[in-house]
C-alpha cells in the first residue's frame, strides 16, 4: 500500500509520517511539502510544491491513501485570507487532486464543532472543507473532529492554558469527553481507519476518537 501526506511537518504529521514509515504494510509514502524534511527513509519520496500551483503537483496525488493534515492558526498566518487559503483551498486542492487520480481512501484531520453554517470562522471553515471533500468521488472518507490537541513542545500559550485547565477538570472525574488528545494517538487512529478504508464517509466525534483510542491503548 502507497500512502501520500501533506502536513508532514505540523505535529500530528509528524507523528503520522513516522507510523507510516514503521509500517511494514506500507510499501511507499509521498510527501508533499513546502520546505525540505531532514528526515529520511528508503521508503519516503519528498516532493517540494508550491501549494498555489496545483497544476504543477497535482499529478503526484497518487497511491491507495490520502491524510490531510495540514493546517494553520489564525496567529500564525497573519489573516483569515491567509488561513482560509491553508486550512481551506490548499487541502481542497489536495483532495481534489487525490480524487481525480483515483486514490480510494481520503482521511482529513478537521476540527470539533465544524459546520459550514456556523457563525464562528474557523469552525465554518472546517465545515465548509468537510462538505467539499464529501462531494468528491472517494470510495472512504474519514473526517476528524478532535478537541484539544495535545502538542509535545507547543509554543501555542492558549493551548497551554486550556489543557493545563482540562487535565485539572480530568483529574476530578470531570470534562473526560473533552480530555486533551496527544498527537500521537490521533495519527494512530488516523493510520488505523486509512488501513480500514471503510466504505463511504465516516464521521469522528471528539468523544469517539476518545473512546476509540483508549480502546487500542
Amino acid at each position: 500500500m502507497k500512502a501520500i501526506i501533506i502536513g508532514a511537518t505540523g505535529a500530528t504529521g509528524k507523528e503520522l509520517l513516522q507510523l507510516l514509515l514503521q509500517d511494514e504494510s506500507i510499501t511507499g509514502v509521498a510527501a508533499l511539502v513546502r520546505k525540505p524534511l531532514s528526515l529520511q527513509h528508503a521508503k519516503l519520496q519528498v516532493h517540494l510544491v508550491n501549494f498555489d500551483r496545483p497544476q504543477q503537483w497535482q499529478g503526484l496525488v497518487t497511491g491507495d491513501m490520502a491524510f490531510s493534515c495540514l493546517g494553520t492558526t489564525l496567529k500564525a498566518a497573519g489573516s483569515k485570507e491567509a488561513q482560509y487559503k491553508v486550512d481551506y483551498e490548499y487541502q481542497l486542492a489536495f483532495a481534489q487532486a487525490a480524487s481525480q487520480n483515483g486514490v480510494p481512501g481520503f482521511i482529513l484531520i478537521s476540527a470539533g464543532m465544524a459546520n459550514p453554517k456556523s457563525l464562528v470562522f474557523y469552525s465554518r471553515m472546517k465545515g465548509e472543507l468537510e462538505q467539499a471533500v464529501r462531494s468528491l468521488n472517494f470510495e472512504s472518507v474519514t473526517l476528524l473532529r478532535p478537541g484539544l490537541l495535545s502538542r509535545p513542545g507547543t509554543d501555542r500559550t492558549g493551548e497551554k492554558a486550556s489543557e493545563s485547565v482540562l487535565r485539572f477538570f480530568n483529574r476530578l472525574g470531570l470534562l473526560k469527553r473533552l480530555a486533551p488528545l496527544p498527537v500521537h494517538q490521533l495519527a494512530m487512529l488516523m493510520l488505523r481507519y486509512g488501513k480500514q478504508n471503510n466504505k463511504g464517509v465516516q464521521v469522528l466525534e471528539s468523544k469517539q476518537i476518545l473512546s476509540e483510542v483508549k480502546r487500542f491503548a
